[in-house]
């Protein structure tokens, strides 16, 4: 797609809306329902969304998106791109449902995960959110996007496991500070919901965290190698202590941290993702006291390489680890 502009979605709306021959009114009973089934906004409030634009346009192009299954982001095309793609739209299930139903299961957890990825990903995109502010109530996001506040609550602790929220009891829900990414939590979360996605998603971490040991071993710098100096000393205690639990939360740390000190945000942020997601979908992890020792020298000796800045070596240890790992861990 070429130019995405915000400015767009008020004309992108209104050629939608009379390609599908709708009165305003009938666009509103069609695509912006509350629960009980009444509108979710009055003709007037939808009208100045269509001829100035407000706060409101983006609730009403996740809504309309879900209901016809596309990504919301075409709406900030320029509308000349967006005509030519109206007859793609119109072919969807949504579009050719007379009922105006389609096939999503409104208020399922999964649509509704996506729903408040893509609400607050294009809140940041407009600079009406950023990184550690506040965001509105469970209550007027269950208004928003027409569901209960239960399912609203259920969506934001995955968000939260994600590292996309901060939940602070009494205080309220925070955009997080940290690097977690609006752009690629999508693909991780489907870990969380769909458990046939899990060998794919696994995969893709292994690619990735190959590659994060090679670049590791030309890190450079100098608080991030400290920092995988002490996980490595914190996993040795726990090998010796045998203390099973710790030692399987700091081999999550210590990937991360491999992938901290590739010095690539992206594969930082989406191991970091990925691996939270373990800590809540794995098993218990380790089979047998034996694994523990041949995990140790594992992790050792991929640490040796990267200090070593053997970068092949590095990496193809971490392969070596990643290939004996299959079948320890249990992601059912």
């Amino acid at each position: 797609m070429t130019g995405m502009n915000p400015v767009n979605k008020k004309e992108n709306l209104r050629l939608l809306r009379n390609a599908l021959r709708l009165t305003q009114k009938e666009f509103i009973e069609r695509f912006l329902p509350l629960a009980d089934g009444k509108p979710s906004m009055s003709i007037a409030t939808y009208s100045n969304l269509e001829s100035k634009d407000g706060v409101r346009m983006n609730e009403v192009i996740l809504a309309v998106s879900e209901r016809l299954g596309i990504d919301s982001m075409l709406f900030s095309v320029p509308p000349e791109e967006f005509a030519e793609k109206i007859h793609v739209l119109l072919s969807d299930d949504g579009a050719g449902d007379p009922g105006g139903r389609g096939n999503t299961k409104k208020g399922s957890i999964n649509h509704l995960v996506n729903r408040l990825t893509m609400y607050f990903a294009e809140q940041i995109f407009e600079k009406r959110l950023k990184k550690g502010d506040k965001i509105e109530s469970d209550r007027s996001l269950a208004t928003k996007l027409g569901v209960g506040r239960s399912a609203i609550r259920e969506a934001l602790k995955v968000l939260e496991v994600l590292g996309m929220i901060d939940i602070r009891p009494g205080q309220g829900t925070y955009i997080s500070s940290h690097e977690a990414s609006f752009f690629i939590v999508p693909l991780s979360w489907s870990l969380f919901l769909n458990g046939s996605q899990i060998d794919s998603i696994v995969e893709v971490r292994n690619l990735l965290e190959v590659k994060a040991a090679y670049l590791a071993a030309g890190c450079m710098n100098e608080e991030n190698m400290s920092k995988l100096y002490e996980i490595s000393h914190r996993l040795h205690k726990a090998y010796v202590e045998k203390d099973f639990k710790e030692f399987l939360n700091e081999d999550l740390e210590f990937h991360i941290c491999i992938a901290e000190c590739s010095g690539n945000p992206v594969i930082y942020s989406m191991i970091q993702t990925i691996s939270n997601l373990m800590r809540h979908v794995s098993g218990s992890g380790m089979v047998d006291a034996g694994q523990l020792k041949d995990i140790y020298e594992e992790h050792q000796k991929v640490y040796g390489l990267i200090l070593a800045k053997d970068a092949k070596g590095a990496s193809d240890a971490m392969r070596e680890h990643l290939e004996k790992s299959t079948g320890r861990y249990n992601y059912r």
